[in-house]
C-alpha cells in the first residue's frame, strides 16, 4: 500500500456537463472570461454568476508560481481536469500517492438556487466522477457533490455514489440557510452513515449572501472570512450539538483548513460544555470520529498533543494553486514536520484510509 491524498481536486471542465441528462442540457453552466481575470474563469448557471472560478493557467505560470513561493504547484491542464487520467495516475506515481480522493472545485461555491438546476448539475458532476473512478484503477476515490435543494434527489445520488467509486460526501459549512448540526440535513446523515461513506467537510461556502457580505472592500476573495473560518464554526457545533453522538456510526473530516485551530477549538469546547457530571473525553476526536488535514506548516508534535495519533490526515489540494497547495506535501511533512516514521505513516496512509474506508468493497473497478 502506497501513500494517500486526503484532499484533492478536480477541475470542472465544458467536458463535465456532457454528463447531463438531455432532458437537463438547458441547464448546461458556461464560462466567460472577466475582463484582466484570465486566470479565472466565471460559471454562468441559471443566468447567474455562480460557483467558484475555474482555474486556468498560461504555460509557465505555476512553474513561475511555484518557484516564486517555494511549494510545487505545477500540475498539467489535461490532469487537473481529468481529460488524460492516465498522466494523472503517473503523476500520482512520482509523487508516491497510491489513492487520491477528489473534491470538486466549482462546488465549493454554491452553484444553483433552484431544484432541478441543482439535481441536474449535481447529477452530471457525479456521473463524471464516477466514469473517472471506472478509468481510474481503484486509485481516484471521489466525494459525493449531494443536491440538497432536494433531500430525496441527494439521497439517490449518495446510493449511486456508493456504488461508483465514492467513499464520501462533499459537504459545505453552511449549506444555504442551514449549517452542519440542522435537522434538515439529519436524513444526509443517517443514508451516509448506513451507506460507511464519510462527511467531507471542506473549506467552502454554501450561503452566497455571506459570501458576498464578507468580500473584500473591491468585491474580491478573502477566503479566511469567507470560506476558512467557518470550517472551524462547523467544529464547534457539531461537537456540542452532540451530533457525534447522534449518528455513532458516521466520521466527520474537516479539509483543507489547517489545523492548527485544533487546539483552541478544543480548549473553547472544554470551557464551555464540559460538566462535572458530563464531560467531553480526553481522546475528543478520536471518540466521536473527528478527522482533520493538516499542512506541513503546521506544528504537528503539539496538535496531537490534542488531536491525537489517529485522526490527522494531510492533502495536496492538487488542482490548485493557493495557500493550500503543495504538491509535496506528504513527502515535505515527513521532512519538516519533527514528527517520527509511525506518525507519519499513520498521517499519510492509515489515517485517511479509516476516514474514507478506502479499504472497502467500494474500492473495486466494476
Amino acid at each position: 500500500m502506497g501513500w494517500v491524498d486526503a484532499d484533492a481536486h478536480v477541475v470542472e471542465s465544458p467536458h463535465t456537463w456532457d454528463y447531463l441528462e438531455p432532458a437537463e442540457r438547458k441547464y448546461r453552466p458556461a464560462l466567460f472570461t472577466p475582463e484582466g481575470a484570465e486566470e479565472r474563469q466565471r460559471w454562468v448557471i441559471d443566468g447567474k454568476i455562480r460557483g467558484l472560478f475555474r482555474f486556468v493557467f498560461k504555460e509557465g505560470a505555476l512553474v513561475e508560481r511555484s518557484q516564486a513561493i517555494g511549494r510545487q504547484m505545477e500540475a498539467p491542464q489535461a490532469s487537473r481536469e481529468m481529460e488524460d487520467v492516465e498522466a494523472r495516475l503517473r503523476h500520482m506515481d512520482e509523487l508516491g500517492i497510491e489513492v487520491q480522493v477528489l473534491y470538486p472545485t466549482m462546488f465549493l461555491d454554491q452553484c444553483a438556487d433552484r431544484p432541478a438546476v441543482d439535481v441536474a448539475i449535481c447529477g452530471a458532476y457525479n456521473r463524471w466522477l464516477a466514469d473517472i473512478w471506472q478509468r481510474g484503477k481503484g486509485r481516484l476515490r471521489w466525494m459525493c457533490v449531494p443536491p440538497l435543494l432536494s433531500m430525496p434527489d441527494a439521497l439517490d445520488q449518495l446510493r449511486f455514489a456508493s456504488d461508483h467509486g465514492a467513499c464520501g460526501v462533499f459537504l459545505r459549512p453552511l449549506e444555504g440557510p442551514h449549517s452542519v448540526d440542522h435537522p434538515y440535513l439529519f436524513p444526509l446523515y443517517e443514508e451516509a452513515a448506513r451507506l460507511g461513506l464519510a462527511i467531507g467537510l471542506h473549506q467552502a461556502n454554501g450561503n452566497a449572501a455571506v459570501v458576498d457580505l464578507l468580500a473584500n472592500p473591491d468585491g474580491g476573495r478573502e477566503f479566511f472570512n469567507q470560506y476558512r473560518i467557518f470550517n472551524v464554526g462547523a467544529f464547534f457545533r457539531l461537537v456540542s450539538a452532540g451530533i457525534p453522538k447522534l449518528f455513532p456510526n458516521l466520521r466527520f473530516g474537516f479539509i483543507e483548513t489547517a489545523a492548527s485551530w485544533v487546539p483552541w477549538v478544543i480548549y473553547e469546547l472544554r470551557r464551555r460544555i464540559d460538566r462535572v457530571d458530563s464531560r467531553l473525553s480526553k481522546n475528543l476526536m478520536e471518540e466521536y470520529r473527528l478527522y482533520v488535514t493538516c499542512q506541513v506548516g503546521d506544528d504537528v508534535p503539539y496538535i496531537l498533543n490534542y488531536s491525537g495519533e489517529n485522526t490527522l490526515m494531510i492533502g495536496t489540494d492538487y488542482g490548485h494553486a493557493d495557500s493550500s497547495t503543495e504538491l509535496e506535501a506528504l513527502t515535505r511533512l515527513k521532512e519538516t514536520g519533527g514528527i517520527t516514521a509511525g506518525i507519519h505513516r499513520k498521517i499519510v496512509d492509515d489515517n485517511p484510509r479509516a476516514f474514507y474506508c478506502l479499504d472497502n468493497d467500494n474500492s473495486r473497478v466494476l
